[in-house]
């Protein structure tokens, strides 16, 4: 596992040079990143390996992109410099592909989504942070607009507000472990998890998949906080968080397609890091937000299969209202029925008793 962070490291984060009138940035962000592919691709005609678990299209489609790209990136006087420059330019470039492709594209390097690339436009309602995921496992999802996450204290946002207990019984289990002090290392586990947070377990190519998105995007705070990767057990140390999708309400589990709704959201984001977009907290304590997966707006998948219905009573943006009425004109998913019970009003006469 050594080497493979090594392997990363050279990959992601050392300045490199090339050829063409401008050369690769030497910051450690998404934008050398991707300057960097883009000259590599000048020379060898290939896209970068990982691309494909983020975008819909071909390979060959692929190219097609990155030799846009690159001639764009030569013609841009001065070149992108910032991530949202970069954002822009991608997307200014790329403006008559599909918005899956783009949005892939901008996630794979760590970009910010632009609002012409990001889903639908937000209402009023501003928003308050942003979340990177780990991996999501199937327990995550209890129902069709529910999920918990987990996002790593190697996170800048997370770095700076991680308690000092926690971070102290983290570095404590870390030796109990190592001195094979089990039940040490079990009582400090179970400190941790009380306090909101836990050590992740993940298989070996979930893991190096985080790293590498890591890597582009976080690569001072994951060296900074190296103590928290467990690199030997493939633990990462990690908050939770409760995310109630935002503007939408599917059928809950004991409803007609309450099952289908749930087995549609394991199916988008099982084993995948999510992007999420918090604007509020409901009364429950759950983060309420917009969620993107390899380029997918959650919401809007979900809207269009008749798998949820468009929760207008707290979100207004047209467009999840205009997915809903597309299938309910289809006839799909729970618009098959003549009269499909709305959750809510289910919720209300349950407890009502009726």
């Amino acid at each position: 596992m050594g080497n493979a962070l090594r392997f990363l490291y050279s990959r992601c984060c050392k300045p490199t040079t090339a050829g063409g009138s401008h050369g690769v940035p030497t910051s450690d962000d998404g934008v050398s990143a991707l300057s960097h592919d883009l000259f590599q691709f000048d020379t060898t005609s290939q896209v970068p390996e990982g691309l494909s678990n983020h975008v819909v299209s071909s390979k060959k489609a692929q190219a097609n992109w990155y030799r846009k790209l690159l001639d764009a990136w030569r013609e841009a006087k001065p070149p992108p410099k910032t991530p949202e420059e970069a954002s822009r330019f991608v997307v200014q470039t790329l403006k008559r592909h599909q918005k899956a492709d783009v949005e892939g594209l901008l996630a794979y390097y760590g970009l910010p989504q632009q609002p012409s690339a990001s889903g639908p436009t937000s209402s009023s309602q501003a928003v308050k942070f942003e979340l990177q995921t780990l991996p999501v496992d199937l327990k995550a999802v209890p129902d069709g607009d529910t999920i918990t996450v987990y996002v790593s204290t190697t996170d800048p946002r997370e770095s700076a507000n991680l308690p000092r207990e926690v971070r102290l019984a983290a570095d404590q289990r870390s030796k109990a472990c190592a001195a094979k002090n089990h039940t040490k290392a079990n009582e400090l586990h179970k400190k941790i998890t009380n306090s909101g947070y836990r050590f992740n377990n993940l298989n070996h190519s979930s893991f190096l998949y985080y790293l590498l998105k890591l890597m582009v995007t976080n690569t001072v705070y994951l060296l900074n906080n190296y103590r928290f990767l467990n690199l030997q057990n493939q633990e990462i140390l990690a908050r939770k968080y409760r995310i109630r999708l935002r503007g939408i309400d599917a059928p809950e589990s004991s409803m007609p397609y309450g099952k289908e709704a749930k087995a549609e959201l394991v199916k988008l984001i099982q084993g995948k890091c999510l992007r999420v977009v918090v604007y509020d907290e409901d009364r429950y304590g759950r983060c309420v937000g917009d969620i993107y997966c390899n380029g997918k707006f959650v919401q809007e998948v979900l809207l269009k299969k008749g798998l949820a219905w468009h929760y207008s009573a707290y979100d207004n943006r047209v467009e999840l209202e205009t997915w809903e009425q597309e299938a309910r004109a289809k006839r799909v998913g729970l618009w098959a029925s003549t009269n499909p019970e709305k959750p809510w009003e289910w919720r209300k006469n349950k407890r009502q008793g009726n």
